[in-house]
Order: C-alpha cells, then sequence, then structure tokens
C-alpha cells in the first residue's frame, strides 16, 4: 500500500504527539527508551480506547525522536534553559512542556526537519495538552529561540 503525502504527514505529527507522551511517561516512570519505545508501538500506535481510535504513527520517526532526544538530552536541556527566562530554569517547567522541549529540540538538532516545519508541529502539539491556555505562544516563543540558536541558517 503506497501512502499519499498527506497520510505521511499525519503519520509524523502522530508520531510527535506519541513522543511527546513517551517522553513524558519516560520521566515520570523511569522506564528506559527501549522500553517506552516498544510499548508505545505496540500498544499506542492505533489502538482504540474507549471506542475512539489512536492515529496510526509513523514508527521510523517515532523511534528517531526518541533515541535523538535521549541522546541528545543535556544539548536539548542547554538550549532550552539559554531560550527560557533565567528565573525559570527547565527542571521548574510543566512536565508536559518539558517533554515537548525535548521532542522538538530532538528535531531542531538532527536538521532533517525544516525549523519552521518543527514550530508549527509542536505549537500544534501544545494547543492539544493545553487548549485554554498560554502555553502554545510560550512554545513558540522557546522553540523559535531554539531553533535560531541550532539552525540560524535554517531561517
Amino acid at each position: 500500500m503506497t501512502l499519499s503525502g498527506n497520510q505521511k504527514r499525519k503519520m509524523k505529527s502522530a508520531a510527535r504527539f506519541y513522543a511527546v507522551q513517551a517522553l513524558f511517561q519516560m520521566e515520570a516512570t523511569g522506564q528506559t527508551v527501549e522500553s517506552i519505545t516498544r510499548e508505545f508501538i505496540s500498544h499506542r500506535f492505533g489502538a482504540v480506547y474507549e471506542g475512539d481510535e489512536m492515529a496510526e504513527g509513523d514508527v521510523d520517526h517515532f523511534r528517531a525522536v526518541m533515541d535523538e532526544a535521549v541522546n541528545n538530552q543535556a544539548r536539548i536541556d542547554q538550549m532550552t534553559d539559554r531560550a527560557l527566562v533565567a528565573k525559570w530554569p527547565i527542571a521548574r517547567i510543566d512536565p508536559t512542556l518539558r517533554a515537548l522541549f525535548r521532542a522538538a529540540g530532538a528535531e531542531i538538532v538532527t536538521a532533517e526537519t525544516p525549523p519552521r516545519v518543527v514550530l508549527t508541529e509542536y505549537v500544534d502539539i501544545a494547543t492539544a495538552f493545553f487548549p485554554d491556555g498560554k502555553e502554545p505562544k510560550f512554545v513558540n516563543a522557546v522553540l523559535d529561540h531554539m531553533a535560531h540558536e541550532a539552525r540560524p541558517e535554517g531561517f
């Protein structure tokens, strides 16, 4: 079966959403990247919860984001810290946002996805997690700073 460009984009978007959830769960439970990746691919991608079917995610993209986020966590966290206000180091922010910055940072540092796409995708994820809050604007500002630092040529 050949997927259309739109289907591939939706699967990458779903993989990003799952990566944020998985990174959050890793931090909360102390699970390894290998075990959490297996769990999500086996039990979350395309699963049905209370009659709602979860989106099918791009497994390769999910694995890449997870691996990069874990392997480059120190670098990503340092970039995030520099983008945050001095009084708010990454350790003090909401764990969901911390997971989001790590997933987005993984894509920013690998330079495979254009920075504008990364920003748009992860601001959309922030909106899904915080539909009524100021977090999406905050995420946009932090990711914009991170992207300009990591890939100034990308703008």
